[in-house]
């Protein structure tokens, strides 16, 4: 590291303590973009209804099915939530165990205000969320893995104990409107 501080010193015109304080965190820690305030909701379910909630790791207590945004601004909602639903749960929609028709687009959509404490996350102004919802039969012995920065422990409860879970009162309303 030194070393290369020694060749970049002339480069960039700068000493080592100001290369170090204003140049070295850009290279690591480049700014997240906002987030898009468009979202999945994924309630997976077993064909005897029994409902997969996960707990968020950032809000201990807070049981919920697969949520997430868009990518990008013209990501197709079926890609956002096969991509969710990979990403949180380890569960691979178009494999084996899980084909593409389980995945079910409701057609469905609700607008929500954004949680104070995650408003952070998307552009400045920005308070309400769009979420549309989708469902998802698996077979009953699917594997999960959890994304650990993102959920610490999941739990299959028949659908009206998973609603009553919820910290979110229109995933409960999800969960109950698919059974």
């Amino acid at each position: 590291s030194s070393d290369l501080m020694q060749r970049l010193r002339p480069l960039i015109g700068l000493n080592s303590d100001m290369y170090r304080a204003s140049v070295a965190p850009s290279f690591h820690a480049m700014p997240k973009p906002p987030k898009i305030p468009q979202s999945v909701l994924v309630v997976i379910h077993t064909p005897a209804l029994d409902v997969l909630l996960i707990e968020r790791a950032d809000h201990a207590g807070f049981w919920q099915s697969v949520t997430g945004s868009k990518d990008w601004l013209d990501e197709p909602l079926v890609e956002t939530a096969t991509r969710e639903v990979a990403e949180e749960t380890g569960i691979v929609v178009g494999g084996a165990q899980v084909p593409h028709s389980a995945l079910f687009d409701w057609q469905y959509s609700i607008e929500y205000e954004i949680y104070p404490e995650f408003r952070y996350r998307y552009a400045e102004g920005v308070i309400h969320n769009t979420e549309h919802w989708f469902s998802l039969q698996v077979p009953e012995q699917v594997e999960v893995t959890l994304a650990p920065r993102e959920h610490t422990a999941f739990l299959w409860l028949p659908y009206d104990e998973a609603a009553s879970r919820c910290f979110s009162s229109s995933n409960a309303d999800a969960i109950l409107q698919r059974s």
